[in-house]
This record gives C-alpha cells, sequence and structure tokens, in this order.
C-alpha cells in the first residue's frame, strides 16, 4: 500500500486512502485496514467488504471530489434500520484524499517562460517546461524544470498526465502556436489554461478557434491576458503577475489588498 502511494505521489495521481480507525464489537475488519480509492472507483484493498465497503468508496469519490478528509462512522447490527451489515459490531473509518502536488506547465521557454518555471519552483509546484524548439526546452537554456517536453504543444496531453491539479501557463512566441496547440488543451481537465499575451491578441486567437468550430463556452475556460494587474513589465515582474492569479485561484483569494480590509 505504500509502496503505491509512493508511486502516486511520483507520478502526480490522486487517490483516497480509507483506514480504520475505532473497531469495536464484530466487525469484518480491525483497526488499520486500509483501502485505496482510485478515481474511476477502482479499490487496493479493503476494509470488510459488502455494503459498508460500496458506502465508503461512494464517500472516498465525494471526498476525492471535495479534496478534505472526513470521518465515518457505521454501526453492523440491524440492515432493516440502514446499517450496511449484521455483524453486531460498530466501526469508524478515517477517510482521506492523497492529493498530488500541484503541476504547472509552461509552453514556451522565452523570457517570461523561463521567469515563470523558476518562481513556480520556489512556491512548490512540480515544473514541466513544453516547446516545439528543442534548443529552447533543456535545462541549459531553461534551469529548474523537473521535467523537459520538447514537443508540439497539440502532443502535449499525450507527453504529460494534465488533470485538474495541473495548470497550463502558455508564454509563447505567437497566435499561430496557440492556434494549433489549444484545441487539444481544452479537451484536458486543466485547472487553468493561461494564455500570454494582450487582449487584442486573444481575440484574434479566439475568433480563429472559432472558425475552428470550438464552442465559445469551451473556449470561456481560457485565460488571457494572465495575471493580476500589478503594471508589470520586466518577465519576472510578468512571472510574478501570473503566479499571484495561480495561487490566488487555487486558494481562493480575491486579489483585494490586505492593508484595504477592515478588520
Amino acid at each position: 500500500m505504500y509502496q503505491t502511494l509512493a508511486k502516486l505521489e511520483q507520478s502526480g495521481q490522486p487517490a483516497v486512502l480509507c483506514t480504520i480507525t475505532h473497531s469495536q464489537g464484530s466487525t469484518p475488519r480491525r483497526v488499520g485496514s486500509k483501502m485505496l480509492v482510485y478515481p474511476d472507483g477502482r479499490i487496493e484493498g479493503t476494509i470488510g467488504g459488502g455494503q459498508m465497503e460500496s458506502w465508503v468508496i461512494a464517500e472516498a469519490l465525494a471526498a476525492l471530489e471535495e479534496g478534505k478528509p472526513r470521518r465515518l462512522q457505521y454501526s453492523m447490527v440491524d440492515p432493516a434500520r440502514g446499517d450496511p451489515g449484521v455483524c453486531g459490531g460498530t466501526l469508524s473509518i478515517f477517510v482521506e484524499p492523497v492529493l498530488p502536488r500541484p503541476a504547472l506547465v509552461v509552453a514556451g521557454g522565452g523570457h517570461v517562460g523561463r521567469a515563470v518555471v523558476h518562481l513556480a519552483k520556489w512556491l512548490g509546484f512540480r515544473v514541466a517546461l513544453c516547446d516545439d524548439r528543442a534548443e529552447f526546452c533543456t535545462p541549459e537554456a531553461v534551469p529548474g524544470a523537473d521535467e523537459y517536453l520538447p514537443c508540439a504543444l497539440a502532443d502535449l496531453p499525450a507527453q504529460f498526465p494534465i488533470n485538474r491539479y495541473t495548470y497550463l501557463v502558455l508564454a509563447t512566441r505567437n497566435v499561430q502556436v496557440d492556434v494549433a496547440g489549444l484545441p487539444a488543451l481544452l479537451q484536458t481537465e486543466a485547472a487553468y489554461i493561461g494564455v500570454i499575451g494582450s487582449r487584442r491578441r486573444w481575440q484574434t486567437t479566439r475568433k480563429k478557434l472559432l472558425e475552428a468550430g470550438i464552442p465559445p463556452e469551451t473556449l470561456d475556460r481560457v485565460v488571457s491576458p494572465m495575471g493580476l494587474e500589478i503594471n508589470a513589465e520586466t518577465p519576472e515582474e510578468i512571472a510574478l503577475s501570473i503566479l499571484a492569479e495561480i495561487v490566488m485561484l487555487r486558494r481562493g483569494g480575491d486579489g483585494g489588498r490586505m492593508a484595504a480590509r477592515g478588520e
């Protein structure tokens, strides 16, 4: 079980660990018994099987969606009143989402992309760099990334697991790159898809994607221009603006000034 958890951490995949923390009387499993629930409902291990285990799997998937642990208690006495068994005992089960470290994929190894990689790594993200120009996608050109993906933007989903814990920052060089790559990215569960540039650049990109048949509600997922308004000028300041927005969204902030708030 712990080896599996370590592999999940390395691959950036979520799951839910369910552990019996209290057992009294006759129960199918004892304290310490564990079951791992995957996002698709598959399990590894068991906490006793039967109706009770089915209920716990459903609770685990709900906890994963919410991102918060929960404690469950079951009496196994009388199915007629809704108990999941007739063993006669009681159980407490701790349901704990095992969430991956958030991943940030930077598309584009230019000045801004390099600064975003550096700051995102410092903030604790698992960082990957993608660029179809191989010479821009190396540790020598852009130090600090955990992974380097020298591929076209459209091929990124096949090269890197993109899920709802993944943030995509497109610090790309032109509209053509965005138009070619965004359709594939919009089919993923990415938590954030941001595109660098002016409002005019995004309007041009959006128009071309609409003409290609991408629904407007799908394009509404894209954040462009990216970042909080801090009048950023240098690549490092732009990176700060972008990461500040991502942290704000991830933590549920609103971007307001702390000094302007009341007590």
